[in-house]
């Protein structure tokens, strides 16, 4: 606090002797900065309240032999802190990848619905180990559950969910819509829209959307904004079309992004140009 600017206090006083006039009293004091209260020098983030996707498969570092690898998480956990201290309502939307594919079990024989069952499971797993490390890291957070497991997490309920985040707590969406055939992506755009959410990011393994495959193509065209009659009109694979229907329906923009990037989900969040942003006509 040595170097710290001074702030000057005028104490006025009254004199309790007989005869002597009130007198003024001038003192200066170093001024504290604390984190928070310089209102003026922390960003401003252009979404209130959004829904954060992420893939299962982004738990799980490449090569690795664990589902899930902790320090991934830990890395997720701590982007998720930071733009939790700018005051960002978050909901998490987590899949199963990592663990268990329902749609390519089915492929194999078994029974489909049994199958997305099973990978509705494994994103009630994801979702513990981010809750775990999230209040590890001092950020409360709330599991909710499309399917009841009263001893793990809670059920969901549309305005429970609403007042956890109002009141600065992290909710983590898991178990899927609670219906087999139905993807963690619909799950994203479903939630979304039930709480209000100003902007779906989804986090993958590319850096925005591509005319084509960028792994197959070199010369693939990335895109830095889309409507969504563009993106119908194109073929685009933004989403499943469930999913993507109901963005479009609900005008709830999507933004995708790379999520081995650093610093793209606070940039996201900030409305710096991250990834490609899909939006309304």
């Amino acid at each position: 606090m040595e170097n710290a600017p001074l702030q000057v206090r005028t104490l006025h006083l009254r004199s309790r002797g007989a005869g002597f006039p009130p007198f003024s009293l001038s003192i200066a004091r170093p001024i504290e900065f604390h984190l928070g209260l310089m209102s003026e020098t922390q960003p401003r983030p252009k979404y209130k309240r959004i829904v954060l996707k992420l893939s299962g498969e982004a738990l799980r570092e490449p090569g690795s032999r664990d589902n899930i690898s902790p320090q991934i998480v830990h890395g997720i956990a701590e982007q998720i802190r930071e733009i939790h201290a700018l005051g960002v309502e978050i909901a998490l939307v987590v899949g199963g990848g990592n663990i268990w594919r329902g749609q390519s079990a089915s492929q194999r024989g078994m029974d489909r619905a049994t199958a997305d069952y099973m990978g509705m499971l494994a994103t009630v797993m994801n979702g513990l180990a981010l809750q775990s490390e999230l209040e590890a890291l001092g950020v409360p957070t709330r599991v909710q559950s499309a399917i009841e497991m009263n001893n793990v997490a809670e059920s969901f309920i549309r305005r429970r969910a609403m007042i956890h985040l109002e009141r600065g707590r992290v909710v983590i969406f898991v178990a899927g819509t609670g219906n087999p055939f139905f993807s963690t992506d619909t799950t994203a755009a479903l939630r979304a829209s039930e709480i209000g959410a100003e902007v779906i990011l989804k986090a993958t393994k590319v850096d925005g959307v591509y005319d084509c495959d960028p792994k197959k193509n070199p010369e693939a065209k990335r895109y830095t904004t889309l409507t969504f009659g563009e993106a119908l009109s194109k073929r685009l694979q933004v989403m499943d079309a469930t999913a993507f229907s109901l963005c479009m329906d609900n005008k709830v923009p999507i933004v995708v992004f790379d999520m081995m990037q650093r610093e793209n989900i606070r940039d996201a969040v900030l409305g710096k140009p991250v990834g490609t942003i899909v939006t309304g006509d």
